[in-house]
C-alpha cells in the first residue's frame, strides 16, 4: 500500500515537472520568436530612421544652397492651389497610420480627401498610386524582413492584379476627362461602399470560428487590380478582407497581399504617367512625405491603439465626406 502510493506520487510529481519543464520549453520558443520579431523590427525602423535622417539633411541642404529666387519658387510650390501641399502631408500622415494599424484604408482615406478638394479623378488616382509607390514599398519589405509573404500567393494575385490596374487606369483616363461630372460621384459611392466595409470589420465577431473557403484568386487580383486604379483605393478592404473572411492565415494573406499590392501599385502609376503625366507633383510629395515620415510609427502604434475604435471612426468618416462629395456632385 504504502510502496503503491508512494510510486503514484513519485509519478504525479514526474509528471507535473514534465509539465513545468514542457510549459518552460514553450515559453522560451515564444520568447525567443518574441526576440527575433523585435530584432527585425528594429533593424527596420534603423533603416526607415536613415531615411528621414537623411530626407531631413537634404531638405536642409536645399535650403542653404538655394537662392533668394530658388526658395521663393518653391514657396510659390507649396502654397498653390489653396495650400494643397499641407493639406496632402496632413493626409499622408494619417492615412499611413490608418493603413499601418489597420491594414487597409490608405487609398480610400487620401481619395476621399481628394474628392473633396474637387482634384479630377485621374489626377487623384494618378498621385495617389505614384506616392503609394514608395510607401507600399516600404511595407512589403518589412513583410518580407519578418516571414510574412508567400511566394506563390503573390505571384497569383499580382499577375492578374496588374492587368486589372493598367485597364482601370486607361478607363478612367478616358472617362475622367470625358464624363468627369459622372465619374466623381461614382467613385465616391464606391468609397462609401468601401466605408460600409470598414465599420463592418469593426463588429464582426472575431470569436467565432471561420469555416476555410475556396478563394478564385485571379478573378480577385483582377477585380481588386482594377477597382484600385480606377477608385484610387480600395484593394485592402476587398482583396485582405475576402482572404481573411474565407478563413486563409491573417499573417500570410496580409503580407502576401502587400507585395501583390506594391507591384500593381508602380504598375499603376507607370500607366498614368504615360496617360495624364504627373501635373500635382505637390500632392504626390506632400502624401510621399507624410507617409515615409510616419511608416515607422505606425507599426509600433499597432498595438497601443484601439483598433476597433479606428475602424469605426475611419469608416463613419469616409463614408460622410463621401456623402458630401455625392452631394455637392449632384447639386
Amino acid at each position: 500500500m504504502i510502496t503503491t502510493e508512494v510510486i503514484t506520487k513519485k509519478a504525479e510529481v514526474s509528471t507535473e515537472a514534465e509539465d513545468v519543464i514542457e510549459g518552460i520549453t514553450h515559453s522560451h520558443e515564444v520568447v525567443s520568436a518574441e526576440a527575433e520579431i523585435k530584432s527585425v523590427w528594429r533593424k527596420v525602423f534603423n533603416k526607415y530612421a536613415v531615411a528621414v535622417t537623411i530626407l531631413a539633411i537634404t531638405s536642409l541642404l536645399l535650403y542653404l544652397f538655394l537662392t533668394a529666387e530658388e526658395l521663393a519658387n518653391l514657396q510659390v510650390f507649396l502654397h498653390k492651389d489653396n495650400y494643397l501641399f499641407y493639406w496632402m502631408l496632413l493626409a499622408g500622415f494619417l492615412a499611413e497610420i490608418v493603413a499601418g494599424s489597420m491594414g487597409m484604408g490608405y487609398g480610400v482615406m487620401c481619395t476621399t480627401v481628394l474628392l473633396i478638394l474637387n482634384v479630377p479623378p485621374p489626377i487623384i488616382s494618378a498621385s495617389i498610386h505614384s506616392a503609394e509607390s514608395f510607401t507600399s514599398a516600404a511595407g512589403s519589405i518589412s513583410h518580407w524582413q519578418l516571414g510574412n509573404v508567400n511566394k506563390k500567393l503573390v505571384k497569383s494575385l499580382a499577375i492578374p492584379a496588374v492587368i486589372g490596374a493598367v485597364i482601370g487606369a486607361v478607363l478612367l483616363t478616358f472617362v475622367g476627362e470625358h464624363y468627369a461630372k459622372i465619374t466623381k460621384p461614382f467613385i465616391a459611392l464606391y468609397t462609401m461602399y468601401l466605408g460600409f466595409r470598414i465599420l463592418q470589420n469593426a463588429f464582426k465577431d472575431k470569436t467565432k470560428a471561420i469555416e476555410k473557403k475556396h478563394t478564385n484568386i485571379t478573378g480577385l487580383g483582377l477585380v481588386g487590380g482594377f477597382i484600385d486604379s480606377f477608385g484610387g483605393g480600395g484593394w485592402g478592404p476587398l482583396v485582405t478582407g475576402t482572404f481573411i473572411k474565407n478563413g486563409h492565415t491573417p499573417r500570410y494573406v496580409i503580407g502576401s497581399s502587400t507585395v501583390a499590392k506594391f507591384i500593381l501599385t508602380v504598375a499603376s502609376a507607370i500607366t498614368f504617367i504615360f496617360t495624364v503625366g504627373i501635373h500635382h507633383w505637390n500632392i504626390v510629395a506632400g502624401l510621399l512625405i507624410g507617409g515615409i515620415v510616419t511608416a515607422p510609427f505606425s507599426a509600433m502604434l499597432t498595438s497601443k491603439l484601439p483598433v476597433k475604435k479606428m475602424f469605426v471612426v475611419v469608416g463613419v468618416v469616409v463614408i460622410i465626406m463621401s456623402l458630401i462629395t455625392i452631394v455637392r456632385a449632384i447639386l
